[in-house]
């Protein structure tokens, strides 16, 4: 919620939770955003209902058809409506073509202000341990990728790339990728 709120979220935005899972961004954005505002993405369907009935306090807040299954990041049935998209935690789990194929298919989204993600960093070829102890990868899980690899993607997506200079856990980098009309 703190990169979502210093991001400028209000409860009048509609936002994509990418990699949701269990509602673990879920459980406290959906009170947050107004009645609707909120959509789930996730591999698991299952983990995203069980999330929804034993996380929120309410779930009549957060209609079930706002949770939808989608492991390639095709974003299916999600409205033209979404401000703001976060993937927390997501991209350190599968490998970097996939960070491209999602911020590629984020483009569809009109009113989109800003896509929030986090990356491990390393520009190295082997395994890197990051801040914290844990040890990244380039070719298996946990995932890293180069600073100038993320920056390239997020600009091949026509987005503006920042990095965001928030401590995050485990190491982790946070980026925003902001369409070009958006300053």
């Amino acid at each position: 919620m703190a990169a979502l709120l210093a991001e400028g979220m209000t409860p009048d935005d509609h936002l994509l939770d990418i990699g949701c899972g269990a509602l673990r961004l879920g459980h406290k954005a959906v009170p947050f955003l107004k009645r609707g505002h909120y959509w789930g993405t996730d591999a698991s369907l299952a983990l995203m209902r069980h999330g929804r009935i034993h996380e929120l306090p309410d779930p009549a807040r957060l209609p079930e058809d706002h949770l939808v299954e989608d492991a390639a990041f095709a974003f299916p049935g999600i409205p033209e409506t979404i401000t703001l998209a976060i993937a927390f935690g997501v991209f350190t789990h599968l490998p970097a073509p996939m960070l491209a194929t999602a911020l590629g298919n984020l483009r569809r989204f009109p009113n989109l202000k800003a896509a929030l993600f986090t990356v491990f960093h390393s520009d190295e070829a082997g395994p890197t341990r990051q801040p914290d102890g844990v040890v990244t990868h380039p070719d298996r899980p946990p995932y890293h990728v180069g600073t100038a690899a993320t920056e390239a993607a997020i600009r091949a997506a026509g987005f503006i790339p920042r990095l965001k200079p928030m401590l995050l856990p485990r190491g982790q980098v946070l980026w925003s990728a902001t369409p070009p009309q958006i300053p």
